[in-house]
């Protein structure tokens, strides 16, 4: 409250870091999407992706990812940096025919620059996002392989996406794990049941079609949008029901 205003100004923003995962099911787009709709959000975000999640992007989106290794130097801004090429084709990729309705991709070099975003290599466990004690607003793995997903419930900690998975149960931080696969088999069901008793969100790539679909961009902005709203940040992605803005 200031003395010049009756206006209380109120803020769901922090300045805690989301860590977002791929991992090597279908649906590359929708993390595409998220880490895009994020940064443009001035969101900080550490990106980690499993070797499969790279072949996944490649095959569903032509993204040709450089993969991280351990002796690469992972957390450098430069960017000549393995970590810049990595993610310069995700920041600005954009279907050419849909560029109007995603609206402006966000400057790689600007992320880089301003460190806004971090990328950690798939088997770093020396990183910050494998301790509890470093403190973020949430975790994405999208899209959450099967593997991935029998991993968390698990607590395997086979790699860094499992290992901050389980972190983020045991200090009860906010999980969303984002599924895309079907028929689902009773084993991957199970596996769903235990991670939300576990307390994460179980968010499966399922786009409505109430919200006035005229083309896949729809789609994939029901998916990614229903993310965003989890983790408590602002977008204008797409229409809500019972609105008529």
């Amino acid at each position: 409250m200031t003395a010049s205003s009756n206006q209380m100004v109120v803020t769901s923003r922090t300045d805690r870091p989301i860590v977002v995962a791929m991992t090597g099911a279908s649906g590359s787009v929708y993390a595409v999407r998220l880490v895009q709709q994020l940064l443009l959000a001035e969101r900080s975000i550490h990106v980690v992706f499993s070797p499969s999640a790279a072949t996944v992007l490649f095959q569903e989106l032509k993204i040709r990812l450089r993969q991280i290794s351990p002796t690469d130097g992972v957390r450098s801004t430069s960017f000549e940096s393995v970590e810049y090429e990595s993610m310069q084709p995700i920041l600005e990729y954009s279907w050419p025919d849909q560029q109007e309705r995603w609206g402006p991709c966000p400057s790689a070099k600007d992320a880089f620059r301003s460190g806004k975003i971090v990328v950690h290599q798939y088997q770093d466990y020396m990183t910050p996002i494998a301790s509890g004690s470093f403190l973020t607003d949430g975790m994405v793995i999208c899209p959450c392989s099967g593997a991935t997903l029998s991993g968390v419930v698990h607590a395997s900690g086979n790699n860094l996406i499992q290992r901050a998975a389980d972190v983020h149960l045991k200090e009860h931080r906010k999980l969303i794990l984002v599924p895309r696969e079907t028929p689902l088999s009773v084993f991957q069901l199970e596996n769903m049941h235990r991670a939300a008793q576990a307390g994460a969100i179980v968010l499966p790539a399922m786009p409505g079609w109430y919200h006035g679909v005229n083309s896949v961009v729809d789609l994939v902005d029901f998916v990614v949008a229903r993310i965003l709203d989890h983790l408590n940040v602002p977008h204008r992605l797409m229409q809500r029901w019972g609105t008529t803005t």
